[in-house]
């Protein structure tokens, strides 16, 4: 083989090998993301407290790890008892109870979920949270119109049963159902509402009232 072929052969690969190179640095993805640490438990329900979580994510092509906390949306699936910002700071929120925090990034095709953090909002009764096994009562008026409410857990069946006690610090659903002529329902002492849903962070004896329009 002549020198001129050779030079060419050479080339040739030498290029194909930086290409290959080039192709797998822009190709690097995302494969598995790691939450640390891996929960926290609050003493009182006392939004200045709070724990930093860090996010790390494994890449492959090439294959690396490296700190994405504030590259990842942060959830949390109770907001009412742990808060979670998107530089992954927690805190308490608006009573006691858990939650999971975990963290989620979209590198297309595939969305990436993190491992999950318990968190735990508990204490004294003085630092606003109930003792262990004490139950609260919630009960419902309905103040005008018809219809029925029912409640997730199960306990109120309302017009039959409009009051039931649930373990203080459970997170109840309200569901209100119009019976004609009533078209809508609007809610009263809810912590939110959404349509025809009234949602009850049980923190004590509540009266929530539903007028059926």
């Amino acid at each position: 083989m002549s020198r001129k072929w050779f030079s060419v052969l050479a080339l040739i690969a030498a290029a194909t090998f930086f290409l290959s190179l080039s192709s797998c640095g822009f190709n690097q993805h995302l494969t598995s993301i790691s939450i640390a640490p891996t929960g926290a438990t609050f003493g009182a329900v006392d939004t200045s407290l709070f724990v930093n979580f860090t996010a790390s994510g494994t890449y492959a092509h090439p294959p690396e790890t490296k700190d994405i906390t504030t590259l990842v949306t942060w959830v949390s699936d109770t907001p009412q008892v742990a808060t979670v910002t998107s530089g992954g700071v927690v805190s308490p929120s608006l009573g006691c109870g858990t939650a999971n925090v975990y963290a989620t990034y979209y590198d297309s095709p595939n969305q990436i979920t993190s491992n999950s953090a318990f968190i735990t909002v508990d204490g004294p009764a003085s630092l606003g949270c109930p003792q262990s096994g004490a139950l609260s009562n919630l009960s419902v008026t309905i103040t005008t119109g018809t219809g029925t409410v029912t409640s997730a857990p199960a306990g109120i069946t309302c017009g039959t049963v409009c009051a039931a006690q649930f373990t203080t610090g459970t997170t109840v659903e309200l569901t209100a159902a119009p019976v004609s002529p009533s078209t809508s329902v609007a809610w009263t002492n809810c912590d939110s509402s959404t349509g025809t849903v009234c949602t009850v962070l049980l923190q004590a004896d509540r009266v929530v009232s539903a007028a059926f329009n």
